[in-house]
């Protein structure tokens, strides 16, 4: 289904290849309104999905200086039509953001009824804390019209840094100090040591991208095919990156040893709460725990910068585990498909 761009009485209709407006608006209330994640509700992370997975696909959005509605369309193979969240693939963000914004949606249902009629679309919300303000709209706003699935859920791992460094590490284990210590001891005699980056500017945010690549490419992600240095996951980050250089927002660290980049640690920040998003080391360092210490080194800087929120995304998957020892929060969250009776 191709639509050319249209305004209707409560949305604006995005073609393929356009710019939202309301990005500023967008911005602050991601990072005002409770979010169990926030920098994953916010345009950068959102919008780079869209450039690197689904350019193609419309873009619903509807604003106030108070709240914002932001999905797209998809259509399965099937011919079933969706409007999801613009990132529809980890359901990280919420594309309701702003205390109107179940309101918004529910006075969009007429124009959305004459739009794809005959048939209706299916509508996923993700970024729904279970039991809280969200679902409770959506439960009286929704139920009598629609029927309200579950369609996943998961669990969001993030560190409060408060009380600075100090204060941190004393949420940590005795063991996980006792660790860092050690390892990075060890490093050190190495000449390891560690340069910040914040990309200003869209030549610097490429060239700085490119050194992350020459670094995943020599780790056991580059190496095996399976990291950012392939498509569309490359593409994916490049846009971020590059988003995040307007607003001075990306935070990069390289771990070197000489004049080489042998690691780097990547994320970006929405108001005071930092997002990890990659990290990477040169595979010959496997054993000087390089990962650890870049950590560290990013908890640090975050921690001068007075940061209050380390975010590490979801706590399940392969290779996972890890950030039981670095994280001491657990925030769920619940995806749902609503479903017109």
């Amino acid at each position: 289904m191709h639509i050319q761009a249209t305004h209707h009485r409560n949305f604006r209709l995005y073609p393929p290849n356009s710019l939202p407006d309301h990005q500023a608006t967008w911005e602050r209330l991601a990072v005002s309104t409770s979010q169990a994640d926030p920098f994953c509700c916010t345009p950068t992370w959102q919008m780079a999905f869209h450039d690197a997975f689904g350019p193609m696909r419309p873009l619903m959005l509807a604003a106030r200086s108070n709240s914002l509605v932001a999905f797209a369309e998809y259509m399965s193979l099937q011919g079933d039509i969706y409007l999801t969240p613009i990132e529809p693939h980890w359901f990280f963000g919420c594309p309701l953001l702003g205390k109107d914004a179940v309101e918004m949606l529910d006075a969009m249902m007429g124009d959305i009824e004459k739009l794809y009629a005959p048939a209706f679309p299916r509508i996923i919300i993700s970024g729904i804390r279970p039991g809280g303000v969200l679902s409770r709209r959506l439960i009286r706003t929704f139920a009598d019209r629609f029927a309200l699935y579950l369609h996943s859920s998961g669990v969001q791992c993030a560190a409060s840094l408060d009380r600075g460094v100090d204060g941190y590490l004393s949420r940590r284990s005795g063991n996980h100090r006792k660790k860092l210590r050690k390892q990075r001891r060890l490093a050190s005699a190495q000449g390891v040591c560690f340069e910040r980056v914040t990309p200003a500017s869209f030549e610097e945010a490429e060239k700085t991208y490119a050194r992350m690549i020459a670094v995943e490419l020599s780790s056991w992600k580059g190496i095996g095919k399976c990291g950012m240095a392939e498509t569309p996951a490359r593409e994916f980050y490049d846009s971020m990156i590059k988003r995040l250089a307007s607003a001075q927002a990306g935070r990069v660290i390289f771990a070197r040893q000489g004049d080489r980049d042998i690691g780097f640690i990547f994320g970006g920040k929405a108001g005071r709460t930092y997002r990890g998003q990659q990290f990477s080391y040169d595979e010959e360092w496997k054993h000087y725990s390089i990962g650890n210490l870049m950590q560290m080194e990013q908890i640090r800087w975050l921690c001068e910068e007075g940061a209050r929120r380390y975010d590490m995304g979801p706590l399940t998957g392969p290779r996972m585990g890890y950030k039981s020892h670095w994280t001491e929060k657990r925030i769920k969250h619940q995806t749902w498909l609503l479903v017109r009776q």
